[in-house]
């Protein structure tokens, strides 16, 4: 596929999309990838990463390495990914604990579009399809009631967090920042991103590097042999995770941390208006009605053909 920098231009954006959607605890970046048209050509990318290509670097040079790799698509999109979810990690992390209700409608709205694009690729349905559907609704919508985890640092543990979270990230409907705050690593991933603890990172990069080639060896066969089943499966993880994702919660249980500071540890999902305190109703369903209309957006961009 010849594409120009226009073209380039426009995956990096997406890419900035998908980062920012990863660094919120509820929201996947794999559903901005498959809403804007890009997540099978990213998961078969991914894929190809193995012995051939690396055969081809060493018997045919750099230039057939990079083309054979699909160089160019994945470098503007990780660097949209990298640069939007390190500095939006930061941000995510200030309205999650300032403005909880108005950041979590925006991604309400983002993520019942999605239920309908996504679902609207399922050409064929039958009994195993909607199977398929109901096991995805309440996988996602069981992972989205679990507590979190105490806080762990250790490199073994930072190691396995992040070959799963890369897994959820790359799943439409599953958070892999949200698989970080149930392992109890959010924390210690953004300390460390924070202060350019480069030991952590390279640990926790290192683990979803490895977790990332691995899963999306098994997406691909998926895609390839039963399509409909797998969409509708992901089409359930999206529906569940509204869960997560439902702009009004009172906590259940909290947590202390070492410095005293109380955050819910366990949180279920109430009516707005017996939510105890000022419920932002009216900003709540017009950034519900943006995020809905963010999606159309992005669909329209990703159906553009070349």
């Amino acid at each position: 596929m010849q594409r120009r920098f226009t073209d380039y231009l426009q995956i990096s954006l997406k890419g900035i999309a998908m980062g920012a959607a990863d660094a919120v605890p509820g929201v996947s970046g794999g559903t901005i990838a498959f809403i804007s048209g890009i997540y099978e050509e990213l998961i078969s990318t991914i894929s190809n990463v193995n012995a051939s290509l690396f055969k081809t670097l060493f018997q045919k040079g750099l230039k057939a390495f990079w083309t054979q790799l699909n160089g160019n698509f994945l470098l503007a999109l990780l660097s949209g990914i990298i640069v939007s979810y390190v500095s939006f990690m930061r941000l995510a992390n200030y309205l999650i604990e300032n403005e909880p209700i108005l950041i979590w409608s925006f991604f309400f709205g983002l993520i019942i579009a999605s239920i309908y694009f996504v679902g609207k690729q399922i050409n064929k349905w039958n009994l195993t399809v909607i199977i398929g559907l109901i096991f995805g609704t309440f996988s996602a919508y069981y992972i989205s009631t679990l507590p979190s985890l105490a806080t762990n640092e250790s490199p073994l543990f930072l190691f396995f967090a992040g070959a799963l979270a890369i897994c959820a990230m790359i799943l439409p409907g599953i958070s892999g920042s949200f698989i970080l705050v149930i392992l109890g690593a959010y924390k210690t991933l953004s300390d460390a991103l924070h202060d350019f603890d480069f030991k952590k990172i390279i640990v926790f990069a290192t683990g979803a590097l490895i977790g990332l080639l691995s899963f999306s060896h098994l997406l691909k066969w998926l895609f390839k042999h039963y399509h409909n089943l797998t969409l509708a499966i992901l089409t359930g993880f999206i529906f569940g995770s509204l869960n997560k994702v439902w702009p009004w919660k009172e906590p259940l249980t909290w947590h202390v941390n070492s410095k005293g500071v109380k955050s819910p540890l366990l949180e279920k999902s109430i009516s707005p208006f017996s939510f105890n305190g000022d419920n932002h109703i009216v900003f709540a369903i017009l950034l519900i009605i943006v995020g809905f209309l963010t999606i159309f957006i992005l669909e329209k961009v990703g159906s553009k053909k070349d």
